[in-house]
């Protein structure tokens, strides 16, 4: 095996490894596709061990290796160091406040005293983008982003095989790849050091790892490879997190 390709081999055993859903997570539908879940661990970290992959980490953790990726900043090819810590939630995830006082404590006959009710925060802002985004496919939307749901990441926008799936906006291709379960045919474009887009369930890929792309640009051929229909799966993601996608995205 020459030195290219022995490197070509290993980026792509990295990218599979980030990408590859454990057997053992709990797998739900949306849209007609499966993925697994994660379970993020608000305040925990875990401290990398030699040998340690994203892979190993994010598994024995109930976390997706892309989510686990995504959240501490890791690009390809994930390289991974002893002694590096690594969040177990996205950026900007803290600490449960445990509730303390004489509002936690058993009142008398050991009936606990209700706290009052709290008014419901009203959800941030979106945060502000200085990419041009742009709709990825023509179609009727089938799925919707939901915050804080790890199953309901991105949108899902139907249409007809064969039909293009075009690049939301300029980037760089940081993966082009079927690695992982439920997704299919995968693209990722990373567009600056903050915000990607991600495009699943294609019938075919059009594009490779590091070539760069143009917005609008057709990267892919929809299909429903991973999906119970042909559809795009798409999920912009700023700092690693997901965001909802029709927060960004022109009014059509």
């Amino acid at each position: 095996m020459t030195a290219h390709s022995a490197l070509r081999t290993l980026a792509v055993v990295a990218a599979l490894a980030l990408l590859s859903a454990c057997a053992s997570s709990r797998v739900v539908r949306e849209g007609g596709a499966t993925r697994p879940a994660s379970t993020p661990r608000p305040g925990q970290s875990v401290t990398v061990q030699r040998g340690d992959t994203v892979y190993r980490i994010a598994v024995n953790n109930g976390i997706s290796p892309l989510d686990l990726a995504m959240w501490n900043g890791i690009a390809p090819p994930y390289t991974i160091y002893p002694g590096q810590r690594l969040r177990l939630y996205p950026q900007g995830g803290g600490t449960a406040a445990r509730p303390s006082g004489p509002a936690s404590r058993p009142a008398q006959g050991g009936t606990a005293a209700r706290p009052p009710a709290q008014p419901t925060a009203p959800p941030p802002p979106p945060v502000r983008s200085s990419v041009a985004w742009r709709w990825p496919a023509d179609g009727q939307l089938v799925s919707r982003f939901a915050e804080g749901d790890p199953t309901k990441q991105g949108i899902g926008i139907a249409g007809s095989g064969g039909q293009a799936v075009r690049a939301a906006a300029d980037g760089v291709v940081v993966y082009s790849g079927s690695g992982l379960v439920g997704y299919g045919e995968l693209i990722i474009v990373k567009h600056d050091e903050q915000w990607l887009s991600a495009y699943g369930h294609n019938r075919s890929r059009l594009v490779n790892e590091g070539e760069r792309v143009r917005a609008g640009q057709q990267i892919a051929e929809m299909g429903r490879s991973g999906a119970a229909r042909d559809m795009l799966h798409f999920e912009i993601r700023y700092n690693g997190k997901p965001v909802d996608p029709l927060s960004y995205l022109p009014r059509r």
